[in-house]
């Protein structure tokens, strides 16, 4: 094609004119070489040594300046091997332009010597099935879920331990061992420890009737100003107090008349290590003694109790002794002290020995004050913070409570101790080793109608004989 340009351009031209046809010879080498440059390296060095041989013909043409007239019919076929190279170009710039791909083509032509390789088809595809692996993928999703939420259920409805057996039966198999990866923690059944029972229930106390059928395992009412006992139940029993000791730590610091405006820090050394209770107080806040001493009294504040005990003079040690001298000149007998803050369960005390401490401290106006205070703000330091009391009878519709003092460890059980005028009656009442968070406020709302319905001079009740007297040492 190429010696037919240059026959049918060069024939009975000028050499004026030689310029434009070597342009024309040059775009038609360019379209001729297009097509098999796309198809690799190989093509278009083939189609080197032709442009270069057609150039060299140009050239002697033009020198020779010799031209045939026979050259001139060959330009229509020349015209129509144009368009179809223009046709081809056409198509190949239709051909998709992701960059990609023409990469990969390339280096697949350069690798294979410009042969075309085959491109992988989906076989659901060629055959016009749809593909199922997306709803293979969820359909296998679904059933692990499932699965999932039947191991929930049977951990919730106490039956882990048969349906760990099951699992564990079929871990051998390698799905069961790909499904338990995907098992969520949430869904293991957990290990539930047993409640710690309180001494209280470990000895039997709870198993002694009594005609109002108290849920604490031991219950006195005593009339503050004859010292008569109205009621009784397990009132010689020993057990641990709790936070009631808390009452007696407030005694010895006002007997001890030291500043209740001194500002007292809260350091490291009043952070609990019997329990490792927490605290509201942060460490480092400072509070005056007096505050330190409603917030032990109405908010059961450990941190706050055991601040007051540290700053007494002479130490802890001294303080603690002085509890115990306190205990004795007012007639407890069974009562030791060991803490400032009843969390050490070697506090204890039966309800005989509470019913004279809480007469005893009835006569300090701040304790009155400071039990019975439903809310106090302190400022500690960033922030300011309110306080509550424990006892949800303080503000109750119909009681009125001189004295209060609530107390919880798991081997005291939950306690409760008041000073409150009943029927224009004062009396005194004391209630330990209570079953659930709230039965001795249930109880005290019990004893209260009791008394409320029972004549003045009514005989008391009390439970079975066989346990009014008991005592039970502490190990």
């Amino acid at each position: 094609m190429i010696r037919e340009v240059l026959m049918g351009g060069f024939c009975g031209v000028s050499a004026g004119r030689t310029v434009s046809l070597v342009r024309l010879l040059c775009a038609a080498v360019c379209m001729v070489s297009a097509p098999s440059f796309a198809a690799g390296k190989t093509s278009g060095q083939a189609a080197a040594p032709s442009a270069s041989k057609a150039a060299v013909k140009v050239s002697g043409k033009s020198q020779g300046g010799a031209v045939g007239s026979t050259a001139t019919p060959s330009a229509a076929p020349s015209a129509r091997k144009r368009d179809g190279a223009s046709a081809d170009r056409r198509a190949s710039d239709q051909r998709p332009t992701d960059k990609r791909a023409s990469v990969s083509a390339s280096r697949a032509s350069t690798q294979t010597g410009g042969r075309a390789q085959p491109q992988p088809v989906n076989t659901s595809e060629r055959r016009g099935k749809p593909d199922l692996r997306p709803q293979a993928r969820d359909a296998v999703r679904d059933a692990r879920g499932q699965r999932d939420a039947r191991v929930e259920k049977a951990a919730l409805s106490g039956k882990a331990a048969a349906s760990g057996s099951r699992v564990g039966a079929r871990t051998t198999d390698a799905g069961a061992v790909q499904s338990a990866r995907w098992m969520k923690a949430s869904f293991a059944p957990r290990i539930v420890e047993p409640a710690r029972v309180s001494i209280g229930q470990a000895i039997g106390l709870h198993q002694v009737g009594d005609p109002l059928e108290l849920r604490s395992s031991v219950a006195m009412v005593l009339d503050q100003q004859t010292g008569q006992t109205l009621y009784q139940k397990n009132a010689d029993a020993v057990l641990p107090i709790a936070s009631i000791t808390k009452v007696m730590t407030a005694m010895v610091v006002l007997d001890a008349a030291l500043d209740p405006s001194e500002v007292i820090a809260v350091v490291e050394a009043d952070r609990d290590t019997e329990r490792f209770s927490g605290s509201r107080l942060p460490i480092g806040s400072r509070l005056t003694r007096s505050e330190l001493m409603q917030l032990s009294l109405m908010s059961s504040e450990n941190r706050a109790a055991h601040a007051l005990g540290r700053t007494y003079p002479g130490g802890l040690k001294v303080f603690i002794d002085a509890m115990n001298a306190k205990a004795r000149a007012i007639g407890m007998e069974d009562t030791r002290f060991a803490d400032p803050t009843g969390l050490s369960s070697d506090n204890v005390s039966n309800a005989r020995d509470l019913a004279r401490m809480v007469r005893a401290a009835h006569a300090y106006g701040q304790i009155r004050r400071f039990s019975t205070a439903t809310d106090l703000t302190v400022d500690l330091g960033p922030r300011q913070s309110v306080f509550r009391s424990t006892n949800r009878l303080v503000d109750a519709p119909g009681w009125d409570i001189g004295l209060q003092k609530t107390g919880y460890i798991s081997e005291a059980g939950k306690c409760l101790v008041m000073q409150a005028r009943v029927d224009s009656r004062a009396v005194i009442i004391v209630l330990l080793d209570a079953a659930g968070s709230q039965s001795r406020f249930a109880d005290a709302q019990r004893l209260r109608k009791w008394l409320l319905e029972r004549p003045n001079d009514a005989a008391q009740p009390q439970a079975s004989p066989q346990h009014n007297a008991m005592l039970v040492e502490r190990f």
